[in-house]
């Protein structure tokens, strides 16, 4: 009788499994640089973080000047809804006098019993004075129709402005998710600068933030001490300034050095480069538009040449950065969330033309 045997288990400790252990060392190996080859991506140094960082910070601020005309849009669409809901609600108010007015007129014809005209001179004690009533009837029906012709124009009148309202919502409507949209941008890119920044020592993170501008104490510094920095001096301005309004526009913005930065901020304790603008020439009396590329038409193209304090200057080729000239070929700007209000030279960004307040 032949033998039956039933096949054997292959050991764990055979071919199948020296082959996982050399799969997963060789993995090892690769993934540790065990042959000499590491695969991980080493850190960035502080020079590559600065130029990633600025870069972030630039598409940041063009994000911010697009939210800020975004925001300027949303609140003259509500402004414009509103005035149109007032304008409706009063002449809502009128039309509801209207129509009472209307029905007392219906209700006194109703109790009059609406007699045949020809009936009632018939039995009238005085058919002259008859006649004299039935012309002031007349008159007055006239007048009930000019009334029913004003309801209907009222009622006519107070749809279009509904018809207005429902438009200047959906546009409100439409402004609101477009700010959602660039705040989502601009606090991404702030988040991605902050991380980068964060892979950096504090020894360098604060030289870098010395590259960029110093800390707020010693901007703030700057301020009083002026010229001894080689800057020019806050009350020089009025005597080089083209008018009053640009050389008290240049003495705020002096005022608000070391103040931080803060996208979509207009003061008075905090700006964005296009906020800093606008308040140092509201401070002057003078009414700026809220964007860098609506700031750039809110005056006269100068040269560079040309340059002279309280001037406006814009910076890359989308104008989406402006500082307000100081003469001696500096500025006072808002730069970014790493640095805050201070004096830095024009030759700082890629230069894009200026404009002069009149």
């Amino acid at each position: 009788m032949a033998a039956h045997r039933k096949p054997g288990r292959r050991s764990l400790g055979g071919h199948t499994v020296r082959t996982a252990a050399t799969i997963a060392f060789a993995g090892a190996a690769g993934a540790t640089g065990f042959d000499g080859t590491g695969h991980a991506e080493p850190n960035p140094t502080p020079a590559q973080v600065k130029v990633k960082v600025d870069k972030l910070y630039q598409e940041a601020e063009a994000a911010t000047e697009k939210y800020n005309g975004a925001q300027e849009k949303a609140t003259a669409a509500e402004q414009r809804l509103t005035a149109l809901r007032d304008e409706a609600a009063r002449k809502t108010a009128r039309l509801n006098t209207a129509r009472e007015s209307l029905g007392s007129m219906a209700a006194a014809e109703y109790r009059s019993g609406g007699l045949d005209p020809a009936m009632q001179l018939a039995l009238s004690d005085d058919p002259d004075e008859y006649l004299d009533g039935a012309a002031f009837a007349e008159r007055a029906g006239d007048r009930q129709s000019a009334a029913v012709s004003r309801v209907r124009k009222q009622l006519r009148e107070i749809e279009q402005l509904r018809g207005a309202a429902r438009v200047e919502l959906t546009s409100l409507k439409t402004r609101q998710a477009e700010l959602q949209r660039h705040r989502k941008t601009i606090t991404g890119k702030l988040d991605a600068a902050r991380r980068l920044l964060s892979q950096l020592t504090a020894q360098e993170r604060a030289r870098l933030e010395a590259d960029t501008g110093g800390t707020a104490g010693t901007r703030a510094s700057r301020a009083s001490t002026g010229a001894r920095d080689g800057l020019p001096a806050p009350g020089s301005a009025t005597t080089t300034a083209p008018h009053s309004r640009a050389a008290a526009a240049v003495s705020y913005a002096y005022s608000k050095l070391g103040s931080p930065y803060v996208w979509g901020a207009t003061g008075p304790n905090a700006f964005d480069c296009s906020g800093l603008v606008l308040a140092a020439y509201r401070s002057a009396g003078v009414s700026l538009p809220r964007t860098t590329y609506a700031q750039i038409d809110a005056g006269r193209r100068v040269s560079r040449s040309e340059l002279l304090p309280g001037d406006l200057v814009f910076f890359y080729s989308g104008i989406t950065h402006v500082g307000l000239y100081i003469g001696d070929g500096k500025m006072i700007h808002a730069p970014n969330p790493s640095a805050p209000v201070r004096v830095a030279p024009l030759d700082e960004m890629p230069y894009a033309g200026a404009t002069r307040v009149v």
